[in-house]
């Protein structure tokens, strides 16, 4: 890291222009004249500019650390706040405690008690399991925009929970005479690469696209970094006490994994929003407050006054249209 250089952003931040530029320029391998890096800075000037007009507005007189926590506790001033950051942390919750990262870790384990071992289960385990979960994750790229967030969710958590409660039935039914009921160890397997398919078609990449959709510009930097830790949060404790519960409560572990993939299910259906094809600004109407649509005119205003209304680049005026949303599916 310490060879990495400063961002262009970073150096608006702390108002030393000409470096800002001549870093951008470095970036994109062009010279600093050119029309392309004129815009793309001006457009980064403008989110900067933005950014110091909101801070300066909401927390008048306040630097530092008690600008960055007057930020935060922002975050929790209002219900519509509230309930924004209060989802996104959800969904990070129970993209962890549906058990995905607990079989990834714990796999070999798992398999051995459904009566493989050797190479076999090694193999099944890593090699099978890996595979699966990365190709299971493409169809999201193709329906996540036909289908919507929700559909996909809660297809996801039902799966998911259909899949865990076989398992853990499997392993509670036969217990350790899995080693001579192998028929009955396979059927369990592959209900594990039937929850891997349910989990990597929904909640693995849906858990970091809609927490994203549903911040405003205002506060989503604070946002996302709140439910990214919560995700990493819940991830340590899982890693921590998975061993614990497969050596004590063995097959009740998939019932436990599976008792939150049903709430993540019932979550899902009656207060994650649908984002599919919404604006910043039409998720004020779903979280009854009016954010996006000030900070739109307040964007909007920065970058016209700078002549930026129709020099930006595509992918810069994003942040002042209304398909905002739409260019930060995958970012």
């Amino acid at each position: 890291m310490i060879f990495f250089p400063e961002s262009p952003r970073f150096y608006l931040m702390r108002h030393k222009e000409d470096q800002a530029l001549a870093a951008l320029a470095q970036l994109r391998q062009v010279q600093v004249d050119s029309e392309s890096i004129r815009a793309e800075y001006l457009a980064i000037k403008t989110e900067v500019l933005f950014d110091e007009s909101v801070s300066a507005e909401k927390f008048p007189g306040k630097k530092g650390l008690s600008l960055f926590a007057a930020q935060h506790v922002a975050l929790l001033s209002t219900w519509p706040a509230f309930k924004r950051l209060a989802i996104g942390c959800c969904i990070m919750f129970f993209q962890q405690f549906m058990g995905c990262n607990a079989i990834i870790y714990y796999a070999p384990t798992m398999f051995a008690q459904l009566g493989l071992s050797g190479n076999t289960s090694g193999l099944l385990a890593t090699g099978v399991y890996g595979i699966v979960n990365t190709l299971s994750t493409l169809p999201a790229l193709f329906l996540i925009d036909k289908l919507g967030r929700r559909p996909l969710l809660m297809c996801g958590a039902a799966g998911t929970f259909i899949s865990l409660v076989i398992v853990g039935g499997i392993i509670g039914g036969y217990g350790s005479a899995l080693t001579d009921n192998k028929s009955a160890g396979w059927v369990g397997i592959v209900f594990i690469y039937i929850y891997d398919v349910n989990f990597s078609f929904s909640f693995a990449p849906i858990g970091w696209v809609l927490p994203s959709e549903i911040f405003n510009l205002g506060n989503r930097s604070k946002a996302m970094a709140i439910t990214t830790s919560a995700t990493w949060m819940c991830n340590f404790i899982i890693g921590l006490v998975t061993p614990d519960m497969l050596a004590t409560i063995g097959w009740g572990t998939y019932i436990f994994f599976a008792a939150f993939c049903l709430l993540a299910f019932l979550f899902t259906y009656f207060f994650v929003p649908e984002t599919r094809g919404k604006s910043l600004e039409d998720m004020d109407l779903v979280f009854g407050d009016t954010a996006s649509h000030e900070e739109k005119a307040r964007l909007m205003e920065i970058a016209s006054s700078m002549g930026l209304t129709e020099a930006v680049p595509g992918h810069k005026v994003g942040l002042a249209k209304e398909d905002y949303t739409s260019a930060e599916h995958f970012a």
